[in-house]
């Protein structure tokens, strides 16, 4: 487990590695990133092959074509999904696109990788230059505004996985074994590298999290770092240090860590005066506390870069960027101004909800949820002057709740099933007190269990009305106060613990009257109004 906070200290507890970390304004550190992204395409990025390599956990090597193990003879053919994914994020961060851009080989010898190299741009990469934007407001950085500037994105292949293994099947000693995995061999990556404009871990944070929401946002990666679908390398540099690079950092706290160690280590060796001795560009792994050396930093002659005599050039017209450009939507940041705005003024939390996509949302998108919202809030306040706020807690809390809890895809609701309007409607109903709230989050969870069980229910010809009527839920209008107050004392009575009642007048445990309005909504059975039943019992107990 790692925090960071304002001053270096290591130290092991209880089997556990923390480190917190201060930055010196004498030293000042410089970071850059090259993220690679998997891309969701249908087939692999040379061949026809299943593009799913998460099938590797319990089928290992099941989407292989004879491409993908490099068997003699075989040649790749380009799948254009993975060009118009790259298109789509290349034009989303304002990157120039190169209208002929060039595949090259990367020769290197490794057991994941059969060809001994590795199809990528180098010379002519897809696109060059681009940015995103990072803000105080809607980021939680230091800097009002800060642009993080792309020097490139290319697309290449990914590589075999390895698997290192004790007791394989191939191997019955105490010996390791390294198995070769090839589902996730030739599937398409996007690799997008940074110019070198980190200089605080918390922009780093920001960047790895809004980059994760764009390819979300633009349907063309899971943007899951943690199974392996977005992988991140980070090189260091501390004032004139030589430049290192991170590898093994599975998650954005793995890369927060590791930055913050390198930073401190390099910044001993700058004070210790061993930057002489230590001067060379190197790879460096994360082992959970500490970074070590893999090797020397490979340069490009090392690689030995040829084109690939295989593949042609990809060619694009100027037509096809103005046409994919147009299928574009706005930014996440549009989105959350304009639903902070007139008419909706949600709080930043609820915007954010309702655009930041993230790998937990099994049963529903940003974009169809903001949608739901929005028709559903033009009709609710097309009928009503009362707040708003009612559309937006209703919507996040209770729908969303009972979905999760009854396993309800919200695409099912949304088609019809339990249109915008009909939410709406109930929510009308709650305002103008035909029903309690408490009675309503009842009903619409027993419409919505009866249709998961039945699917014979149509809950768009659903009345509300003529349900509350049917069960009998209507909220009491004329309310006789001195049965109502009668009823509050009798709860009172029954409580076991009398010290409950002391510290709730006495203001110890305010919060604890909640508690006694739940045992008064149970006996009214929802039909009087929780403020109703509170005020009552404040007025009992002589509470302000």
């Amino acid at each position: 487990m790692l925090r960071a906070k304002t001053q270096l200290i290591s130290h092991s507890l209880k089997g556990k590695w923390y480190s917190t970390v201060a930055k010196s304004a004498e030293y000042k550190l410089t970071c850059g990133l090259e993220i690679h992204t998997q891309l969701n395409t249908v087939n692999k990025l040379f061949s026809a092959s299943t593009n799913n390599p998460f099938e590797s956990i319990s089928h290992p090597n099941l989407n292989t074509s004879y491409f993908d193990i490099a068997l003699p003879g075989t040649q790749p053919i380009l799948n254009y999904e993975a060009v118009l994914f790259a298109l789509k994020l290349a034009l989303s961060m304002k990157s120039n696109v190169n209208l002929n851009s060039q595949f090259d080989r990367k020769h290197y010898f490794y057991g994941d990788q059969p060809q001994g190299y590795q199809i990528t741009q180098h010379y002519h990469p897809f696109s060059t230059g681009g940015y995103l934007t990072l803000s105080k407001e809607f980021d939680s950085i230091k800097d009002t505004e800060k642009k993080i500037n792309i020097i490139q994105l290319q697309i290449e292949q990914d590589t075999a996985r390895s698997l290192h293994v004790h007791q394989s099947p191939l191997n019955k000693t105490s010996g390791e074994d390294i198995l070769i995995d090839f589902n996730r061999s030739n599937v398409p990556l996007i690799e997008l590298v940074t110019e070198p404009d980190f200089h605080d871990t918390l922009q780093i944070k920001a960047f790895i999290k809004k980059y994760q929401n764009l390819v979300r946002q633009l349907k063309i990666s899971t943007g899951d770092l943690e199974a392996g679908s977005i992988r991140i390398d980070v090189n260091v540099s501390v004032n004139e240090h030589p430049r290192v690079e991170l590898k093994n950092l599975p998650n954005t706290s793995s890369i927060i860590a590791a930055i913050d160690y390198e930073y401190q280590r390099q910044m001993q060796v700058l004070k210790d005066g061993r930057i002489e001795e230590d001067a060379h560009v190197e790879t460096r792994a994360w082992d959970g506390t500490k970074t070590t050396v893999l090797r020397s930093k490979e340069s490009a002659m090392d690689y030995r870069y040829m084109a690939d005599p295989e593949l042609p050039l990809i060619t694009l017209d100027n037509d096809v960027l103005e046409e994919v450009a147009k299928t574009l939507s706005k930014s996440a940041d549009e989105y959350i101004k304009d639903l902070m705005s007139e008419p909706y003024h949600l709080s930043m939390k609820d915007a954010k909800i309702l655009t930041i996509q993230n790998e937990f949302n099994d049963l529903y998108n940003n974009e169809e949820l903001r949608q739901y919202y929005v028709d559903t809030f033009k009709s609710y306040t097309k009928d009503s002057t009362a707040s708003s706020k009612i559309v937006i807690s209703w919507i996040l809390h209770e729908l969303l709740g009972n979905l999760k809890k009854l396993d309800i895809p919200l695409k099912l609701l949304s088609d019809n099933l339990l249109p915008p309007n009909k939410l709406a409607n109930l929510l009308t109903l709650i305002h103008t007190k035909v029903i309690s709230n408490a009675n309503a989050k009842q009903l619409l969870f027993h419409i919505l269990d009866e249709f998961k069980t039945s699917r014979c229910v149509k809950l768009e010809e659903i009345d509300f009305m003529t349900l509350v009527k049917k069960y009998d839920l209507q909220t009491t209008n004329n309310i006789d106060y001195a049965s109502l107050e009668e009823g509050c004392n009798k709860i009172l009575s029954e409580i076991k613990k009398p010290t409950m009642i002391e510290d709730i007048k006495s203001g110890k445990k305010k919060n604890s009257i909640k508690y006694l309005v739940g045992l008064g909504m149970r006996k009214y059975q929802g039909k009087i109004e929780a403020q109703e039943i509170e005020t009552m019992f404040k007025k009992i107990l002589h509470i302000k």
